[in-house]
């Protein structure tokens, strides 16, 4: 017997579909950078290619956990997209721009 997906939702308690929706919503908001790149669908391959390293350069750095800054941007803006440095305390966020005239020139 097939079901459809909105017949298995409107049966399900709505505190436990808020609750998984919250879940969900904390798992995307933060993940590693290879996965990441998966959810934008792109390959180590293609990465390397708007990025001008090879495809091994990309596969190190998905693995690091330390590195420039300028690199975190560059991997990103590969991507589509741009970092965003925030200082996160008890009383509220504040952005961190001092990091936007360094160049993307080199790596760690």
């Amino acid at each position: 017997m097939t079901r459809s997906l909105a017949n298995v939702r409107k049966k399900i308690n709505s505190k436990v579909l808020a609750a998984a929706e919250k879940k969900a919503q904390k798992l995307l908001a933060s993940m590693p950078l290879q996965e990441l790149r998966h959810a934008r669908q792109l390959s180590q391959e293609q990465l390397a290619g708007a990025l001008h390293v090879k495809q091994a350069s990309i596969s190190k750095l998905e693995r690091r956990a330390d590195m420039y800054i300028s690199t975190l941007r560059n991997f990103i803006r590969a991507m589509g997209g741009e970092l965003e440095i925030n200082a996160v305390f008890p009383d509220g966020v504040v952005p961190i721009d001092q990091f936007h005239g360094i160049s993307g020139a080199g790596s760690k």
